[in-house]
């Protein structure tokens, strides 16, 4: 082996060492947390700045990859079969092929990706400084192949893809929460945050047939009785029917203007904040806010009452279920102990058809509802429908609807 031969040798092995390199970056910045580079920026980190921003022009990035990672292995396979051509004869040929193709596999490609994808922005940021370099002395080439890809584009066409979708969104926020970066409360707590907006007012309504109201001719005695029964701070006043609501008394007011004072009923009554059942709930909390109300009176398209919605109403659709000393907290659905379950009919029904894993979309918005369509009459206590896998039985009635139900395995019943 002549010094040439070393040489051979040596060269080999520093394009190996190039090539490793080249596909270790490129795994580097493909996996690269892209916010957590932005966090280390905006913190003074200059390195992260660096990186963030050859990220961000990813195009040129790949091609000097591709280009110098190609250059290393095509040279360092030709100067292998040279060398082994020359210590071997005409069998050099298949020997080269069959050794570069392991060494280049095993160190050229696989070994420095599982390194790099496992600490991607570490990584990222230590090679910026060097990839900058081949940026600069590959740009002819980068040019080249950047002018190739406007042609492709008007050729077929092509066009970059949209912002990440909020279904995409929300399966990050489950991967990341499958990781362990959020626990099950954060978790729950941003998917109620990403679907607040597709939520229509009908959706967290309460009911006409639930609300309670004051007519604007009661008594002081008759309101006062209202306030203490039902323990609400507000009560919508009506004039001859619910379906002409015409105001809402605080009960703060009524007490210290009332019955303590010398006003009456009509002098605290507050202008409603009036909306349509399609109303988004992101909209009607701005306009409380702006207000400085809390609650809302829900109108159908004819002009009467659907129900009312409270501030309170909304934030459950962020944070969960607001209990307060004078609530008695109650469950949308509990599960027995034979597996079947327990079910409100004033549950969101989206809700429940997940938790029972049934894939058909309806128009109603509650239980009740739901049952109503499936039946197609009015609930009594006893009626059921089978639907998927379940049957569902009417439990409570009240008032020609449905309270409550109870949900089985079909083919344990």
């Amino acid at each position: 082996m002549d010094t040439v031969d070393v040489i051979l040798i040596i060269a080999i092995f520093l394009l190996i060492l190039l090539s490793a390199f080249f596909s270790a970056t490129e795994t580097a910045f493909s996996s690269v947390n892209k916010i957590r580079l932005k966090n280390l920026a905006s913190g003074g980190n200059k390195k992260a700045a660096r990186a963030l921003k050859m990220s961000d022009n990813y195009d040129e990035l790949l091609s000097t990859i591709l280009v110098g990672n190609n250059i290393a292995n095509i040279l360092s396979s030709s100067l292998a079969t040279v060398l082994f051509t020359k210590l071997l004869g005409n069998g050099g040929v298949t020997i080269a092929t069959i050794i570069m193709t392991i060494l280049v596999l095993l160190f050229g490609e696989i070994s420095p990706k599982s390194i790099a994808k496992e600490k991607a922005e570490v990584f990222a940021m230590a090679v910026t400084p060097i990839l900058q370099c081949f940026t600069i002395v590959l740009w002819p080439v980068n040019w080249v192949f950047k002018q190739w890809k406007k042609l492709l584009t008007k050729m077929f066409h092509l066009h970059p893809s949209g912002g990440i979708t909020e279904e995409e969104l929300i399966t990050i926020v489950e991967e990341v929460e499958s990781d362990g970066g959020l626990d099950k409360h954060e978790g729950e707590l941003i998917r109620s945050a990403i679907e607040f907006n597709d939520l229509d007012v009908e959706d967290i309504l309460m009911p006409r047939v639930d609300v309670i109201a004051a007519e604007e001719h009661d008594s002081v005695e008759e309101v006062a009785a209202l306030f203490k029964e039902h323990g609400y701070s507000r009560l919508p006043v009506y004039q001859e029917s619910i379906d002409h609501i015409i105001g809402i008394i605080h009960e703060k007011d009524f007490h210290t203007y009332v019955l303590h004072g010398d006003k009456g009923l009509a002098d605290i009554i507050k202008e409603p904040i009036v909306v349509t059942e399609g109303t988004k709930i992101s909209k009607l909390l701005r306009m409380l806010q702006h207000s400085k109300c809390h609650m809302a009176i829900v109108l159908d398209e004819f002009g009467g009452t659907v129900g009312i919605v409270t501030l309170e109403d909304i934030l459950e659709e962020l944070v969960g279920e607001i209990w307060d000393e004078h609530d008695d907290e109650q469950n949308d659905f509990s599960q027995q102990t034979d597996g079947s379950f327990v079910i409100s009919c004033n549950a969101n029904l989206d809700k429940i058809l997940e938790l029972l894993k049934i894939d058909q979309t309806y128009e109603v918005s509650t239980v009740n509802g739901w049952v109503m369509q499936e039946l197609g009459k009015v609930p009594e206590e006893g009626d059921f429908f089978v639907i998927e896998n379940w049957r569902v039985t009417v439990t409570k009635v009240e008032y020609r609807r449905a309270i409550e139900i109870c949900v089985a395995m079909a083919e344990s019943v």
